[in-house]
């Protein structure tokens, strides 16, 4: 598995991810995602932040994971401090044909080396609260649940919150 920081040549893949994945979300119940976000504006935008990221098998994207400083102002409703910086994981996707193969513990790895070199040592995500996977994930990993928020680009939604700090 390689894991890379995404191109513009891989936007087009990218979104064939997302079309696999969203419809799973919305059979799960999770509709954190759906035919009108994540799109290929919001990917280019990462990619000019140089903060898009993905995983690769066999040169297929099996992965995807957008790793961030941005915290949503509603991370300060579980108690915390959004002005103290943090890695943050948004847009974390595994492509179906590749669950269940470390491709988002990859991901999530990749998010804590970057940390490391950057010397933050928090780094936090959070997950609509349907997603059972992720929801086993994080703890495994050593993230601790810090509560349930709403978001306001994402009405009617609720997220978890979990943090790791090292």
């Amino acid at each position: 598995m390689l894991i890379r920081q995404a191109t513009l040549l891989d936007i087009e893949p990218i979104m064939q991810l997302v079309k696999a994945v969203v419809p799973l979300m919305i059979q799960a119940g999770n509709f954190q995602w759906d035919d009108a976000y994540p799109n290929p504006v919001v990917f280019e935008k990462d990619l000019q932040l140089q903060q898009l990221w993905l995983a690769e098998i066999d040169g297929a994207i099996a992965g995807i994971a957008a790793i961030t400083t941005d915290q949503e102002p509603e991370y300060a409703k579980v108690g915390w401090d959004i002005n103290e910086t943090a890695i943050v994981i948004h847009r974390l996707a595994v492509h179906p044909a590749y669950q269940g193969k470390g491709v988002a513990v990859a991901l999530l790895q990749e998010a804590e080396l970057i940390a490391a070199d950057r010397n933050i040592h928090i780094l936090r995500v959070d997950t609509n609260s349907m997603n059972k996977a992720t929801q086993t994930l994080f703890p495994k990993l050593g993230y601790v649940f810090a509560g349930e928020i709403d978001l306001s680009f994402r009405p009617g939604l609720l997220f978890y919150c979990y943090e790791k700090r090292f």
